[in-house]
């Protein structure tokens, strides 16, 4: 039996850091250029080389994304790109474009090459091909079954490996490929610049009836008609097994690190309980929807796992978000009965909040002080990216993370 493993984003240090502590076998990375997240924090070249010697001692690998579809002007500053990467040597680089292919080939020779979902990976014919280009790797686009997915791993050779995204967003176009943003506002997808046009609400109008909108009623916040629900595979980890995926992946280069910690923990453990006992894995079933339903996340679907969705599985609904949890920050020292975080959420002394940690517990403690880097009290945290000291009723651990539980999460 293969053991999959665990592959989740990182759109910063702080996250990445976050990811390998609460359970990551790998993290997916962005640079500053040639990735598809052009607005998340991504990472310098600097906090590349740092991200990538703290995963690296924590038996973690680094797969760096260069996935973009690129232009001619984009080929130089690419090839001196890869040359800086060589130099700090991250496990993979995801790419899409066979152009970029020749030239991490080129520049990068001692790295693996991933092929990005956004190359439509379909069949098992195009795993073969990429394979004879020296692509270790293949992102299955998102549309396969796990049939289909099954028969690819049966067609093609052992050790060529085969990631799909299990839990997260889902785009509305064919494997990302979407010209939605670019069309409406000039910024392109397949560039890294998505304003995610599926996400807005919209309104139907008549030819002749201009500037009359009338809007189709989903729900009382209003109208999604492209939103698509989150996949989550969490209850169906013997199966993705079973289809011989070999990385079993999270999207969410955008997410907090509380997010990523919250995904990392609970499918970090719905695999190890299902390798050590099968029963045990559906003994714990309940904890892991009750902590997978912590995050924030719109409905809940399978995607095309299954087959194409039909009316028991629609992938498209009136999706706003579901909040259960704030995230504080993370604890980043510990002294003389003090944490020090960097304040992402407003907080009070007096306050209950949760200290999260990597092993699967989430423990209650009260805010007893909140000092500024000063030594000076105040009563409240309102200054978002504050670094702040915090004396809590119960001691938390270096890379805990701090969060309050929503009453109201609808």
């Amino acid at each position: 039996m293969r053991k999959p493993e665990l592959l989740i984003p990182a759109s910063s240090l702080e996250v990445l850091k976050t990811a390998v502590i609460f359970g990551a076998d790998a993290v997916y990375i962005g640079g500053e250029t040639f990735s598809l997240r052009a607005k998340a924090k991504n990472f310098s070249h600097e906090d590349m080389k740092e991200g990538i010697a703290f995963a690296h001692a924590h038996g973690v690998r680094v797969h760096v994304t260069a996935n973009i579809l690129a232009h001619n002007y984009d080929m130089e500053p690419a090839r001196n790109y890869f040359q800086e990467l060589a130099e700090l040597a991250p496990d993979a680089i995801i790419v899409a474009d066979p152009g970029m292919i020749m030239l991490a080939k080129e520049n990068c020779p001692d790295i693996e090459i991933h092929l990005s979902t956004q190359a439509n990976n379909t069949n098992y014919m195009t795993y073969r091909f990429w394979y004879g280009q020296g692509v270790k790797r293949v992102v299955s686009a998102r549309e396969l079954s796990l049939k289909e997915i099954k028969e690819i791993r049966e067609q093609i050779p052992e050790d060529m490996e085969i990631e799909s995204f299990i839990h997260g967003a889902m785009c509305i176009s064919y494997s990302g490929r979407c010209l939605l943003s670019n069309y409406f506002t000039g910024r392109d997808a397949n560039r890294g610049a998505c304003t995610h046009p599926c996400r807005w609400k919209y309104a139907v109008v008549e030819e002749s009836r201009p500037g009359e909108y009338m809007p189709v009623y989903e729900n009382e916040r209003g109208t999604y008609i492209f939103n698509s629900k989150d996949l989550c595979m969490i209850e169906h980890i013997p199966e993705l097994i079973d289809a011989g995926i070999d990385s079993l992946k999270i999207e969410g280069r955008m997410k907090t690190a509380l997010y990523v910690a919250t995904v990392a923990r609970t499918y970090r453990k719905a695999i190890d309980d299902y390798k050590k006992d099968p029963k045990l894995y559906e003994q714990n079933m309940p904890w892991y929807k009750e902590q997978i339903s912590n995050c924030t996340y719109r409905q809940f679907t399978t995607g095309f796992f299954f087959g194409k969705p039909d009316e028991t599985t629609q992938i498209y609904d009136s999706n706003t978000y579901n909040k259960e949890y704030t995230y504080l920050g993370i604890v980043g020292e510990i002294k003389d009965g003090l944490c020090r975080i960097e304040q992402r959420n407003k907080f009070s002394v007096g306050e209950t909040i949760e200290i999260m940690k990597p092993d699967g517990r989430n423990i209650e403690a009260e805010v007893l002080r909140i000092l500024n880097e000063e030594g000076k009290e105040q009563e409240s945290a309102p200054h978002s990216k504050q670094l702040l000291y915090v004396e809590l009723s119960e001691i938390p651990d270096v890379y805990d993370i701090l969060r309050r539980k929503e009453e109201e999460s609808k």
